[in-house]
């Protein structure tokens, strides 16, 4: 395909599917559970103090923001709105690593959505843990059912909830702890580790970058796929931020399971709590229908008529992927050995994605609007 075939969707699209919808997808994918419970944040960021984790932020957010831009911008040129087909046009033979790398990381994070989910429902309603898992199934095998435009819909709405709960947690906690907060930073300094925290985490979520391509079809040229890029690591970013100001006047919770468990028991507020869960569970949905979406449009771009698949089948594939990942990953044994390596797989995207993003990918681009190397046949 060419850049030309690549853009022309985006002719009746307006700023927010073309701008933001696509930091609202990217946050989607990166958000799962250890992002909104705030254990993530305590254990690549906290550690360096207040200061410094906010500089660890900020420095993942400009990766986030740089990789991302490089990805749409060689998506858009070269007509890939999944990944195989992003793939195939980046690595050629090679592609297939990509696959091998995803499959990996797609049954450790639903296996981990779908217990999130489970404990989230034992702790509200007091519901056997499989309840709240299986909820949960059925809610991702819905939206994934019915395509990109139903999946766009979720991110969109589920963002506006999601940076709504956390500006509210914001306020909250400054004005019950406000002081405690504000005596943090203003006596803290930026502790050593920052820049391999943020370097680190940057790694751990970039590859939702190339998960969420269908949103390319949106854009209407490559200035387009720059200024969406450059928005998405903020927007992934700012509801992490919001909560880490909060999480750092309280250096004790690096060890604590749940973060944000432990904050809202400070502020004693109920409704808040409840809120609260009900956006993690939110995130947790769509996370997990990001990476089901994913895989849905590989498949279809693989083997569907015309590039896309019907409903029921979108269907089957996703409980069925959902079936083997949820239920199946900790009995034989995957998840356990999926997560001992999971900082080597972090490391191998790095290496098979970002890097040659970064220097063959930026090379293509710069030698004009059409990219393509005839590699997806």
């Amino acid at each position: 395909m060419s850049g030309v075939n690549a853009g022309t969707a985006g002719g009746t699209s307006g700023w927010f599917q073309r701008y933001v919808l696509p930091g609202f997808a990217f946050k989607a994918l990166v958000i799962g559970g250890g992002y909104a419970t705030g254990r993530e944040l305590a254990e690549f960021f906290l550690p360096s103090g207040p200061w410094g984790g906010v500089l660890g932020m900020a420095l993942a957010a400009a990766i986030w923001s740089a990789v991302a831009a490089a990805t749409f911008a060689f998506a858009r040129a070269t007509g890939a709105q999944d990944y195989r087909s992003f793939f195939r046009e980046l690595l050629g033979p090679a592609w297939f690593l990509f696959e091998i790398g995803f499959v990996m990381l797609m049954i450790i994070m639903l296996a981990v959505f779908g217990a999130a989910a489970g404990a989230i429902g034992a702790a509200l309603f007091g519901w056997p843990t499989i309840v709240g898992t299986m909820l949960l199934v059925v809610l991702i095998a819905g939206f994934a059912a019915f395509g990109t435009e139903a999946v766009e819909d979720l991110f969109k709405y589920v963002s506006f909830l999601l940076y709504a709960v956390y500006a509210l947690f914001l306020v909250l906690a400054l004005t019950s702890f406000g002081d405690r907060i504000a005596a943090t930073y203003a006596t803290a300094a930026p502790a050593p580790g920052w820049i391999a925290g943020g370097l680190t985490y940057a790694g751990y979520n970039i590859v939702g970058a190339v998960l969420i391509l269908p949103v390319v079809r949106h854009m209407r040229n490559q200035r387009d796929a720059v200024i969406a890029g450059l928005l998405a690591g903020p927007l992934a970013m700012l509801p992490a931020l919001l909560f880490f100001i909060c999480m750092a006047a309280w250096p004790e919770v690096t060890g604590v399971a749940l973060p944000s468990d432990f904050l809202l028991e400070r502020l004693n507020l109920p409704p808040v709590r409840w809120a609260f869960q009900i956006m993690i569970f939110s995130a947790l949905l769509e996370s997990g229908t990001g990476v089901v979406h994913a895989f849905n449009q590989r498949i279809a771009g693989a083997f569907g008529k015309g590039g896309d698949l019907p409903p029921r089948s979108r269907l089957i594939i996703s409980l069925v992927l959902l079936t083997v990942a949820v239920f199946l990953a900790d009995r034989i044994g995957l998840v356990g050995l999926i997560a001992g390596g999971y900082r080597y797989l972090s490391f191998g995207f790095l290496a098979i994605y970002v890097l040659p993003l970064l220097t063959i990918g930026l090379w293509r681009l710069s030698r004009g609007p059409r990219v393509t190397a005839g590699a997806a046949a």
